[in-house]
């Protein structure tokens, strides 16, 4: 892939760290046009309330952080952002997956997020359960489309497939959330916070980050670069995440604050407080610019989402 010049690329002008925002939002837009595309594909596609609430859960407001890392990854190798747009999407639909499942009341058995109804409780848990499953083959099947697109080869199609579908299972997220299950009512050390992170909030985040290298066709070098950020950033965003559950508005957060409290998670804040917690995030921050900058991965845009992640209000 080429690096655009043209100056009405946004995402190709230099973005200092304070332009964070302005990489969410961009990527936002970007996203959200595709999902919208999907929901109303799936409307149509799907007969009856299954396909109404397939389309709802597409439709889920939020901030777009994980499309925001895979952009901006593409463009830390020299890639066009602009290019790899589906690929984000394929990423924002695992993520919806793991909510709708991680809201449902066998799991934490929330009633509200991203300011709106879950989906079990706007339909109910047998549909919200089968939409879940559902959107991961129509994630597979929107990465797939994109790899075409890029020209990937065969063997690097495949290798996306698998940061995406491992973040998304056993060995990511939902080996995560079973592990966070287990732990309630437990009291974790940090080792045992971090192997509980690591799949269900952390897979996801290191795989966009890794994700958008692969798709721009970086080296080997920068794709271990760009996974030793992503493993960190992953981490700071699970101990930033704390750190607003315990201190944030369910008006501010669009979900139920205080949840991790009432299930008796174990929590950086429990364990460290919450000024120990903003250290332990702001640590993990360091350490990810610092595995780009070793390696010679441009750092600006994951460095403003780095900074972004750690100090976001919602």
């Amino acid at each position: 892939m080429t690096r655009a010049h043209s100056a009405s690329n946004p995402w190709m002008a230099d973005h200092p760290s304070g332009h964070a925002l302005r990489l969410v939002e961009e990527a936002r837009e970007l996203v959200d046009a595709r999902l919208e595309a999907w929901a109303q594909r799936m409307s149509h596609e799907v007969p009856g309330q299954l396909g109404e609430a397939l389309a709802y859960a597409l439709r889920s407001p939020g901030k777009r952080v994980r499309p925001a890392l895979v952009l901006a990854a593409v463009r830390a190798v020299g890639g066009d952002p602009l290019t790899a747009v589906d690929v984000a999407t394929a990423v924002e639909i695992v993520h919806t997956y793991s909510l709708v499942h991680d809201d449902l009341p066998c799991m934490d058995d929330d009633k509200l997020r991203r300011g709106r109804p879950t989906t079990h409780c706007a339909f109910d848990v047998a549909t919200a359960t089968r939409v879940g499953f559902l959107l991961v083959p129509l994630a597979a099947e929107v990465l797939s489309k994109a790899g075409n697109s890029l020209g990937l080869s065969a063997e690097e199609q495949q290798s996306l497939a698998v940061e995406l579908l491992e973040a998304g299972g056993i060995r990511g997220m939902v080996g995560g959330q079973w592990l966070d299950l287990e732990a309630e009512g437990a009291h974790l050390d940090l080792p045992g916070l971090v192997a509980v992170h690591q799949g269900k909030t952390g897979a996801l985040i290191r795989a966009a980050v890794v994700i958008g290298g692969i798709a721009a066709r970086a080296t080997p070098e920068q794709v271990f670069a760009l996974r030793a950020y992503g493993e960190e950033i992953g981490l700071a965003f699970q101990v930033a995440d704390d750190v607003l559950d315990a201190t944030a508005t369910s008006e501010t957060l669009g979900k139920t604050a205080g949840r991790d409290a009432a299930l008796a998670k174990s929590t950086y804040v429990g364990l460290l407080g919450v000024e120990g917690a903003r250290a332990e995030a702001a640590r993990h921050e360091q350490l990810a610019i610092r595995a780009l900058e070793v390696s010679g991965v441009q750092t600006e845009s994951l460095a403003a989402l780095a900074r972004y992640i750690v100090t976001r209000a919602s």
